[in-house]
């Protein structure tokens, strides 16, 4: 009886295992045309029978079903694998223009009825000059083949502007000022066949702008319905675009260069050539029309945590501990999630309190550019050390952006965070600690030097005045080992506690070493220049024409721009020539690093910002 369970849970399984192989799918043309037919097919993996199509109520049934089949078997490596598909196929109509859905049909395969996919279809209306034509059929007769094989015979000429036209489609024309908008142009053609699009393109330099490419991948067709006519469409080229100022922009005209299969009628030679036809590639240069951007200025009032963002953002902030020991590290982490100018949103700063020592913050960034603009989150982890006990509040972060839904300033905040540092070994009394044990060793020493001071009278006569002054200076000698570590180490500490108040002056230290900051940086961009890594070479000239500013300048990263350095410079009595070389520097690094540029121009960059570097060192500021 067990053995019977077994087989019969065996063919269970197997039956089970067989339906769920079982395929039955529905495939249609995404796009048809009204009046133009077009089939419809329902395809099984297994063999299959009384099919149950859905009503086809928005379709004209032309013909159908038709049914066939097809099999195959094929031994790899001694495995046997067979295969075997039927298919029935309608031929349908579509009656008017619309979206319009195909339900599932049914079959059933050794009596279980299987269900298909539904299908959606979307028709596009007739061309307008096909139904005018179609009106007069009856007029044109043999005069209009005869006005056919004309066109024929002209060759290149057939191939007009309204065959085949690039358009440059902006996905608004009205933005603000960092207000991302899509660019695409779209290839557009009917009665042309079109072999090829080459390299001879040309596109504008978007100046003006800040540019961020799609992806391309490969170039695929579909039908649109555009001025009254259906064409193939296929995108060239897509590119989200970032106004940098206000006014209105003009972007240039773009060329793209296609070839194109023309069939040209030629002297009948023999039959085949009758039936066949001959071809010629004809070159054909396609110019995409320009288009004026309306860029309106940002609004007044805006808050003083504002960092440039445009877009809509939201803001998660975390921090590593509330309750740490003094010289632990402390981390908060702040995560800007949203979609709009990523990446020229500055880090915004941390209100460090007075006895922690801060570090750079630690920037990543995890972006994709999509038809909306770049999208993603930018994490900013920010270390810093307290140096001694006590309880500390670190205030709240502010993050201020622009909402472009909602064409208002929008502030989001973290929590002030409350911090308990509890003393440590590595505390700041440390040093304190290190100065009474070093006082208590040498306490200890002086009671060891007078035990052995103490002697014994000796009753001896002394023998002669010339031991007497070599004891003396044994003496003396022995007073010497113990003198001199003693101001060796008095001076060590004075000079350990003097390194240790520069350290804790962090101002002091980020302006003394804000000159070996800057050239390293400059190291590293010269290295990205010589490798021709664009996106590298500018990030670093940036960071080191800023870093340099702030260090200096005292002042944090988050606060800079253009105007307060050219303020404070001014008050330090640097020259107007000098501080507009500044000021061109800083603009060129920050937008050039997404816009084209040249060799030639690296090179230029480089050299102005080694210069500014050197002449600002010689000014002393």
């Amino acid at each position: 009886m067990k053995k019977v369970l077994n087989i019969v849970l065996f063919i269970g399984l197997a039956v089970c295992a067989w339906a769920d192989d079982v395929q039955f799918k529905a495939q249609a043309p995404a796009q048809v045309i009204v009046g133009r037919p077009f089939q419809l097919t329902y395809t099984v993996n297994q063999r299959s029978r009384d099919l149950r199509a859905p009503e086809f109520t928005d379709f004209d049934v032309l013909a159908g079903p038709y049914t066939s089949t097809s099999s195959s078997t094929s031994f790899i490596n001694g495995h046997r694998t067979s295969s075997f598909t039927q298919t029935y196929t309608y031929t349908l109509l579509a009656q008017r223009a619309g979206t319009f859905t195909i339900g599932p049909a049914t079959v059933k395969v050794d009596g279980e009825n299987i269900q298909s996919n539904g299908v959606r279809i979307t028709v596009l209306p007739e061309d307008e000059q096909q139904q005018s034509n179609s009106s007069q059929s009856g007029q044109t007769g043999a005069a209009g083949q005869t006005a056919k094989r004309s066109n024929n015979d002209s060759g290149q000429s057939s191939v007009s502007s309204e065959n085949i036209f690039v358009r440059t489609i902006a996905s608004k024309t009205r933005v603000h000022e960092q207000e991302a908008l899509l660019i695409t142009y779209k290839l557009y053609f009917a009665n042309v066949d079109v072999a090829q699009l080459t390299n001879n393109t040309k596109l504008p330099e978007f100046t003006g702008f800040l540019k961020q490419d799609l992806e391309q991948g490969e170039i695929q067709t579909e039908l649109e319905h555009y001025n009254g006519r259906n064409y193939q469409t296929a995108v060239l080229y897509r590119t989200v675009l970032y106004p940098q100022h206000s006014g209105d922009i003009k972007i240039d005209p773009a060329r793209f260069e296609a070839v194109l299969r023309v069939q040209t009628q030629q002297r009948v030679r023999s039959i085949f050539d009758d039936f066949f036809g001959s071809y010629t590639n004809v070159t054909k240069m396609l110019t995409a029309p320009g288009v004026t951007v309306h860029v309106a200025p940002l609004p007044s009032g805006k808050p003083a945590g504002f960092s440039g963002g445009v877009g809509r953002f939201s803001l998660t902030p975390s921090i590593s501990q509330t309750e740490l020991q003094a010289n632990e590290a402390v981390t908060i982490k702040l995560d800007i999630t949203g979609a709009g100018n990523m990446k020229l949103i500055k880090t915004p700063a941390v209100d460090w309190p007075e006895g922690f020592e801060p570090y750079d913050p630690k920037v990543t960034n995890d972006f994709r550019t999509t038809t909306s603009g770049v999208s993603g989150t930018k994490s900013i982890e920010y270390l810093a050390i307290p140096r001694s006990a006590g309880e500390y509040t670190i205030p709240a972060v502010q993050f201020s952006y622009f909402d472009i839904d909602q064409k208002a300033y929008k502030t989001l905040s973290t929590p002030e965070y409350t911090i308990r540092v509890k003393r440590g070994a590595g505390s700041a009394n440390a040093g304190q600690a290190e100065e009474n044990a070093v006082i208590s060793y040498t306490q200890k020493e002086d009671i060891k030097q007078l035990g052995t001071d103490i002697r014994y009278i000796d009753t001896k006569p002394l023998k002669k005045n010339t031991e007497y002054r070599c004891q003396v200076g044994e003496h003396r000698l022995i007073w010497l080992f113990y003198v001199v570590p003693l101001l060796l180490t008095i001076i060590v500490l004075l000079i350990l506690r003097k390194q240790i108040k520069e350290a804790a002056d962090i101002t002091r230290v980020r302006y003394k070493r804000a000159n070996k900051v800057a050239q390293k940086r400059l190291k590293a961009a010269a290295a990205a220049l010589k490798a021709n890594d664009r996106n590298a070479f500018y990030a670093a000239i940036e960071s080191a024409a800023w870093t340099y500013l702030s260090d200096r300048l005292s002042i944090p990263t988050a606060d800079l721009n253009k105007d307060n350095i050219a303020s404070i410079l001014k008050q330090k009595g640097v020259s107007d020539d000098l501080i507009a070389d500044v000021k061109n520097v800083l603009s060129t690094a920050e937008f050039a690093r997404y816009a084209p540029s040249t060799d030639h121009a690296m090179d230029d960059l480089y050299t102005a910002t080694t210069n500014l570097i050197n002449n600002l060192e010689d000014q002393k500021i």
